[in-house]
């Protein structure tokens, strides 16, 4: 039992609960030293979970791999630093508000001069039979979570009652852990609280879509259990039943005032301790902050902004000064089973006079409504499936916006979107609504990790992280993101030259001072995974990308070596090197088609693609196909795609070179090769250019003498004719000065840059980049074909690396507690004999776009 009397020569504060609020709260004094280390006050945190406060908004993404300790929002000094003194596991158990004492559940009771609470809210659970039965949870807590994930292991299907917020994040929790999984919502849609019937339909739509079964505009009537006494089903009040082994209740939160209650303190007739607007209770020596609280304008704040309000609020008032809280704003985004879903402001137009501007398209499960008032003021609005502008609006929220509503909920090619930005924000502009951080406090400083350093702003819920870099100088900083001060092209020079093999040991040594110790961010992630697996022959290390750390480094695709499509399958392309194949090998790719169930498609690159791939087959699919002689194609990687090929003079009468062999070889040669972005390439046998090698990264192209060598060609969006860098080469002079081209390309060029807009660039341009891998200006080209010599002696397959190795194996499953089980919600229906991805669940009407006037525009 701890020693409570210690002499008290200074005040003692005492707080009751260190959740998010709790924790702010200490904070808040701290910054005012109002500490023990400061001589002000001794500080007493009585914590009833046996660990320090975490962060319970990102609760969730536990499941995806963040540990407990790293969901912490306490530094490991903190609380010696300040002098306070933290009891975790040791809730209150009263409150003599005569004695001003406070009572532990371990029996020690700390006197107090100031007390408050920040108990928080306890989860809701049904009065319905069977809640208390085995199976059955909540989901609040870090311990809750151990709990369902444990239970999980042998469940097969998992229910959640409540449709909110936190229930669609527990629905996505139990299907990542592999369950096939159900949501129970009272209300007539989900999200009944932040989004109106558009945007609750759109939602459902998407969700749905995922696999996920929703019931809306029904209740939970009985839980069912076994002989066990374990859940075994659902009753729902329509009648209707449904089979599950797990239960989570997410039905909402009440306030938990009930210490409050037992020692006489005022509180509300439906709960929540009673405050003013100095959050003082109904006795002067007590504050309630956060979820516990009545707020004086008769509301329960259940989001965690207006409880950081609170507790500066009260830090404040007790260092003697004045500060108040009179409500808040209950604006939110959050991404749900990956879905944007925002609402701010009057979002279900209540306001007299409301007009609604509504954009929707059921088929991509897009929906945006802005709530405009008679006079143009932007009064509020609902997003679901895209919320980028949700940054800029809210702050715009009670202003006539400068533009028409109409324009900035349509697409683009329907006479919109118009992009304000953030500059056309007022300085007193909100930013962060989390910890109230306008774009005035932004705008002076000049790095994202300096604003969160000094503002806190984008450590909470991360949603105005885009209109902060938006906010942030973008013309001084030139390094690759708020985690390094150096390019892409620096850091490869640094790993290269040091010999750096892991993003750890670069982020702790040459990243910014602020980030050292960090995780990085997906920028630098991904462009620091491509540097070392470039360099990997070179530096000694392993060259497979999902080796260690480097799969944590890896976008995307490279995370299972298979282009993820729209419905969560998987495409499967193996190498055909130069377009040529064999009878044989293309029986193969029929057959695996049709025994996997892909549908097949002949690409532009002059290879064949198989779609429709689940996670589980993909190493079915590449032993197959690997016993057959192929390889892996890289669609995935920011590597070699194709170098496609004519047939050359082998068969064409105008061909004057074996194209088909050139081809061939300069793939096998480059095949793997990780870039700053993807590689093309082709060869054409003669002028007539077939094989369109001047749309290509670095195209070539034969002439009676030799070769052409094109570079900087691109094809897409926005199209480029490659320049000739030499002509009439030899067969050996060509694969050297490509050699030097792609080594010096990898070496100097941005992240995510393709060679067209590298060649425009760079300075000097192609008359440089000619000097360079032609003239050896720099000296550098015996290195740079040292380096790709590296790259070729050291290749080696990706899919066979995975086969091989049984450990590599484990990552390709759709559950990792299920690992025989495939997802269900990959689901596809038939089309001209073959498949495609079941979307149906998008189809639906479109809602007009009407204007102030009512009319439709």
């Amino acid at each position: 039992m701890p020693d409570t009397t210690i002499p008290n020569t200074t005040p003692t504060f005492v707080l009751v609960g260190h959740g998010m609020v709790g924790q702010r709260f200490l904070e808040s004094l701290a910054a005012r030293g109002l500490t023990q280390a400061a001589g002000r006050a001794r500080i007493v945190v009585l914590c009833e979970e046996p660990r320090p406060a975490y962060d319970r908004v990102q609760l969730t993404s536990y499941f995806a791999g963040r540990t407990p300790d790293e969901l912490s929002l306490v530094e490991p000094e903190f609380m010696a630093e300040h002098g306070i003194e933290l009891y975790v596991g040791d809730p209150a158990e009263s409150v003599d508000r005569t004695a001003r004492t406070v009572t532990a559940r371990s029996g020690a009771v700390f006197p107090y001069d100031t007390l408050v609470l920040a108990t928080g809210s306890y989860p809701f659970v049904p009065p319905v039979p069977g809640k208390d039965s085995r199976g059955c949870f909540v989901y609040r807590t870090i311990e809750d979570l151990l709990a369902i994930e444990e239970y999980a292991k042998g469940a097969r299907t998992g229910a959640v009652v409540g449709g909110g917020l936190l229930g669609l994040e527990a629905a996505g929790a139990l299907k990542g852990l592999g369950l096939r999984t159900h949501v129970v919502e009272f209300a007539p849609r989900l999200m009944p609280v932040q989004v109106d019937e558009g945007g609750g339909a759109a939602l459902l739509r998407t969700i749905e879509g995922m696999g996920l079964t929703v019931h809306t505009g029904v209740g939970t009537q009985e839980v069912t259990a076994g002989t066990d006494g374990a859940v075994n089903g659902m009753a729902l009040s329509d009648g209707s039943s449904l089979a599950t082994d797990l239960v989570v209740f997410s039905a909402g939160v009440r306030p938990r005032d009930q210490l409050a209650r037992d020692c006489g303190l005022a509180v509300g007739e439906r709960g929540g301790i009673v405050v003013d607007e100095e959050c003082r209770t109904s006795d002067p020596a007590v504050f309630a902050i956060g979820e516990c609280a009545l707020a004086s304008d008769g509301r329960v704040y259940g989001l965690v902004a207006p409880g950081y309000e609170m507790a500066e609020t009260v830090a404040e008032v007790i260092g003697g000064g004045r500060a108040w809280f009179t409500g808040a704003d209950m604006s939110t985004k959050l991404k749900l089973l990956g879905v944007d879903v925002a609402s701010f402001g009057d979002a279900h137009g209540s306001a007299e006079g409301a007009l609604d501007v509504v954009y929707a398209d059921s088929r991509s499960g897009v929906y945006k409504k802005l709530v405009i008032g008679a006079g143009g003021t932007l009064l509020g609005g609902v997003l679901v499936g895209d919320a980028d502008d949700y940054g800029t609006l809210r702050p715009m929220t009670g202003s006539v916006l400068p533009v028409s509503p109409e324009q900035l909920v349509l697409p683009a090619g329907a006479g919109g979107p118009v992009t304000l930005g953030p500059s056309a924000l007022p300085d007193d502009a909100v930013i962060c609504s989390c910890h109230n951080v306008t774009k005035g406090a932004i705008c002076e400083h000049t790095t994202l990790p300096e604003v969160k350093k000094c503002t806190r702003a984008g450590t909470g819920c991360g949603s105005c992280v885009k209109v902060i870099g938006q906010l942030l100088p973008q013309s001084q900083d030139t390094g690759l993101c708020g985690c390094f001060a150096y390019s892409r092209s620096e850091l490869y020079e640094i790993v290269r030259t040091l010999g750096i093999t892991s993003f750890t040991a670069l982020l702790d040594s040459h990243g910014r001072e602020e980030a050292r110790g960090g995780e990085g961010c997906e920028v630098c992630k991904p462009t620091v995974g491509s540097v070392i697996a470039s360099l990997a022959p070179t530096l000694g290390a392993s060259g497979y990308v999902l080796d260690g750390e480097q799969a944590s480094l890896q976008d995307t695709n490279d995370h299972f070596l298979a282009n993820l499509q729209r419905n969560g399958s998987y495409s499967v392309v193996p190498r055909i090197p130069g377009g040529e194949i064999t009878p044989e090998k293309l029986i193969v790719i029929g057959e695996v088609a049709r025994d996997f169930g892909l549908y097949t498609k002949i690409t532009g690159g002059q290879r064949i693609d198989l779609f429709g791939a689940r996670v589980d087959q993909l190493p079915l699919i590449w032993t197959r196909l690997v016993d057959a002689g192929f390889e892996s194609g890289h669609a995935y990687g920011k590597s070699l795609r194709t170098v496609k090929s004519c047939v050359g003079q082998t068969w064409c009468r105008y061909g004057v070179q074996d194209s088909v062999k050139m081809a061939i070889d300069l793939e096998l040669r480059y095949r793997g090769l990780r870039s700053p972005h993807k590689l093309k390439s082709a060869v054409s046998g003669c002028a007539r250019e077939c094989a369109e090698a001047r749309g290509k990264d670095f195209g070539i192209i034969a002439t009676a003498g030799g070769w052409n060598l094109y570079v900087g060609g691109n094809g897409g969006a926005t199209p480029r004719h490659a320049d000739l860098l030499a002509q009439d080469l030899s067969d050996a002079e060509l694969v050297r000065l490509i050699d030097r081209f792609l080594m010096f390309y990898i070496r100097t060029a941005d992240r995510l840059e393709r060679t067209s807009a590298w060649l425009e660039r760079i300075d000097g341009g192609l008359e440089h980049v000619r000097d360079v891998v032609v003239h050896d200006s720099l000296g550098l080209c015996d290195e740079l074909e040292r380096l790709m010599a590296d790259h070729v002696s050291g290749y080696r397959d990706e899919w066979a690396a995975t086969i091989d190795d049984p450990e590599r194996l484990r990552r390709f499953v759709s559950f990792v507690n299920a690992p025989d089980a495939p997802d269900p919600s990959v689901r596809f229906v038939p089309e001209r004999d073959q498949i495609k991805p079941d979307l149906e669940l998008l189809a639906g009407p479109v809602l007009a776009v009407r204007t102030l006037e009512g009319t439709p525009s």
